[in-house]
């Protein structure tokens, strides 16, 4: 017993122990700092940037109080009072999201490095945390010096995709460097290279805008790349710019002509500074990328592989020399949204032989990406890798479903050996994957799915005791995945994959509480306003393919429900200013449809559009009557627009949106309600719209609601 006394004794001391020394390191500190929703960025063109933090803490109910920022030009001037770019001083408040740079305005190419510290709820201070930075990339449209280069004499289209261009151009660095950046984009889709190596993980560069109106351009740390003899290399496919496009067998809507925009900044050791751009000195060629198309896949000869092409000392003589483009450089804009990479690979889980004789690998999900192919064979041998979501009912491979999208992958082997492929500038959206062409020898090991999406980091996760319901939001979740691909997509397989403003607008909370889409809509928002129209209407999808088209209720609505989300999910008002104009006049562009009596009828719209329906004759059917739709937006937008109008401080604005909102309810009540809250389209469409759009009247949203839950339970199910 008294060895025991002791030993607990000597437990007790220990615990105090402890106990005593974590309450002396318990402590605060501010963490994930983010500018602009980015972590570190470098070119970056937002002159007043909003920079955003989270505080930890060992101890509980800790709440910031106060913060304090400061920002300089090296991390050993941030303590410097003197050498500060800017000083916040301690400002008393909660917000750790957003928080406008103020300092003196930056210029071209500028890094700065920035700190934080707060104050927590009993006004004890942090520590500063660990220096973040932030670089601007070219804001001057004169400071681009360097000249859109392209392929001179290039074959005429006839009907199929043409052939990647490849550039390339060597150059020498005489001293010692401190810091490089390369600031590139491209007309088309790009890859480039510096001595050997890809630079950057990016896929699709430079993304997809509304390239007449806003071209993207990216900048990458370039610095530990570079030697004395370097060598530039970059590969041009058509893309979204220059390829198929939409469903209307459209080809190069944005131009004809793929070109190359490239500066590279080297600073040296000793303050001096060069810079090397694409001009007239590049050479370029076709190589072994015969055809890219994202809806018809791409074409690779391996036999005609450019070995050592991007590297110094090629023999580079049969190459021609480029022609100089002359196209406006006053629309490139640094990005704002989420670069689309290789996120994940996954195994094939069978391979099968379907009842006609395809040979076909079951990838175990639905995907948008492509397959990595493992083949071996003689020169000369053509393999083929087509892609399908399903299987038919009799088993067999089933593409009716894309349309005219070919969707197809082939690669000419060099033969000699084991070769490895996977495509550059195409993507797929399957399941399944038919091979054609493969020794028999293939195995399932050979082939390897690459999953391909806008980077965007999972916030959110809902699991169940209910597996059909866990499997709903798995499939949601790969849903989103395989259509955020630098803007939301309907569809990712057939000859479409386009920025459907309904699609976009209905999902973007879901989307919200999957993933960080807050970067990806700011981006994407900016493609909206450049494509809205003079009088306020709003193309039908984003980047306008379309020519124009737009104009539907639900759909042009997203121009004020996306900021709107992107603000309740993130607190972010800036996107609300940045829209207010273009909300402001899709609003105006329904009134005017509408007219005095505030009923928006006559127009053409998508309506409901994916309402079940039956041949049935005595089917009594979920078709709303369009009209109803439309005036439902009219009034819901309006007031959510006086909201927005209030939040960003138009306090007029408010109330006129306010006023006209409730005009445009009182018409609705007296054309599409029955004194007894029966709607005139006596759908669950119609009540859902109506209740939760606050359309009824408070005396008829229980009689309206149970004839909404009265039609679901006579049918079963939502229609």
């Amino acid at each position: 017993m008294k060895h025991l006394k002791i030993s607990l004794q000597k437990i007790l001391i220990i615990f105090l122990l402890s106990a005593f020394s974590l309450a002396t390191i318990a402590k605060t500190q501010v963490t994930n700092m983010v500018v602009e929703y980015q972590v570190n960025p470098i070119g970056i063109d937002i002159e007043m940037p909003r920079l955003s933090w989270q505080i930890i803490s060992d101890e509980e109910n800790v709440m910031q109080s106060a913060y304090e920022i400061r920002v300089a030009n090296s991390k050993s001037s941030l303590s410097n009072k003197n050498k500060q770019v800017w000083a916040s001083g301690k400002v008393i408040s909660e917000n750790s999201v957003n928080v406008e740079y103020e300092g003196t305005k930056l210029t071209s190419m500028q890094r700065v490095f920035w700190q934080v510290r707060i104050w927590d709820n009993n006004n004890k201070a942090s520590n500063w945390s660990e220096p973040a930075y932030w670089e601007m990339g070219i804001l001057e449209p004169e400071s681009w010096t360097a000249a859109w280069i392209t392929m001179p004499n290039e074959k005429e289209y006839d009907g199929s995709s043409r052939p990647a261009h490849y550039y390339r151009n060597e150059f020498s660095i005489p001293k010692k460097i401190s810091s490089a950046r390369v600031y590139v984009t491209a007309l088309g889709v790009y890859e480039l290279f510096l001595n050997g190596e890809k630079v950057g993980d990016e896929l699709f560069a430079p993304g997809w805008t509304s390239y007449n109106k806003r071209l993207q351009y990216q900048t990458y740390d370039v610095t530990s790349m570079l030697k004395n003899n370097n060598a530039f290399g970059a590969v041009l496919g058509d893309g979204w710019y220059r390829g198929n496009i939409g469903f209307r067998g459209q080809h190069s809507y944005y131009g004809d002509k793929l070109a190359l925009l490239l500066q590279l900044k080297i600073d040296y050791a000793d303050g001096t500074s060069e810079v090397i751009i694409s001009d007239k000195n590049w050479t370029v060629l076709n190589g072994p990328i015969l055809e890219s198309d994202i809806y018809n896949g791409e074409t690779y000869d391996a036999r005609l592989e450019l070995t050592g092409w991007e590297s110094v000392g090629f023999d580079n003589s049969t190459w021609g020399t480029v022609a100089e483009l002359d196209h406006p450089k006053d629309i490139l804009v640094a990005p704002q949204g989420v670069p689309v990479k290789a996120i994940e690979e996954i195994t094939p889980i069978k391979m099968l032989t379907t009842p006609k004789g395809e040979t076909v690998i079951d990838m175990g999900q639905n995907l948008v990406g492509w397959v990595r192919l493992k083949v071996n064979g003689n020169n000369g041998d053509t393999v083929r890798v087509k892609f399908a979501e399903v299987l038919d009912k009799e088993g067999n491979f089933y593409v009716a479903n894309l349309r005219s999208a070919k969707a197809t992958n082939t690669y000419i082997l060099k033969g000699g050996g084991e070769e490895v492929y996977e495509p550059h500038f195409t993507f797929h959206g399957f399941r399944f994957v038919k091979l054609e062409g493969f020794p028999n020898t293939t195995k399932l090991d050979d082939i390897i799915g690459v999953v391909v999406h806008s980077e965007m980091k999972p916030t959110g996760t809902f699991t169940c005791s209910d597996s059909l319901i866990n499997q709903l939001q798995h499939n949601i979740q790969w849903g989103q995945k395989g259509n955020f691909l630098d803007v939301p997509t309907d569809c990712p397989q057939r000859d479409e994959r386009l920025g459907w403003m309904g699609d976009a607008q209905v999902f973007s909370n879901t989307a919200a509480f999957n993933f960080d889409v807050s970067a990806f809509y700011t981006k994407w928002m900016k493609d909206v306003v450049a494509d809205q129209s003079p009088d306020g209407k709003v193309p039908h999808v984003i980047p306008d393919v379309l020519n124009g088209d737009g104009g539907a209720t639900g759909w042009a609505d997203a121009v004020a429900i996306i900021p709107w989300t992107v603000y309740q999910i993130y607190g972010d008002s800036k996107i609300l200013e940045e829209n207010y104009s273009s909300i402001t006049a899709w609003v105006k562009f329904m009134e005017t449809r509408a007219g005095d009596d505030l009923l928006w009828t006559g127009d053409a719209h998508f309506g409901d559009w994916l309402a079940f329906a039956s041949t049935s004759s005595s089917y009594p059917g979920a078709t709303t009557e369009k009209d109803l739709i439309a005036t439902a937006y009219y009034y819901f937008t309006t007031s959510l627009t006086s909201k927005i109008a209030g939040i960003i401080g138009k306090s007029a604005d408010a109330k006129k949106y306010k006023n006209q909102a409730e005009n445009i309810k009182l018409a609705f009540i007296d054309e599409f309600i029955t004194p007894n809250g029966r709607l005139v389209s006596h759908t669950q469409t119609a009540y859902a719209l109506a209740l939760s759009f606050g359309l009824l009247p408070d005396n008829l949203i229980e009689k309206a609601s149970n004839y909404f839950a009265g039609d679901v339970e006579k049918f079963k199910h939502l229609t």
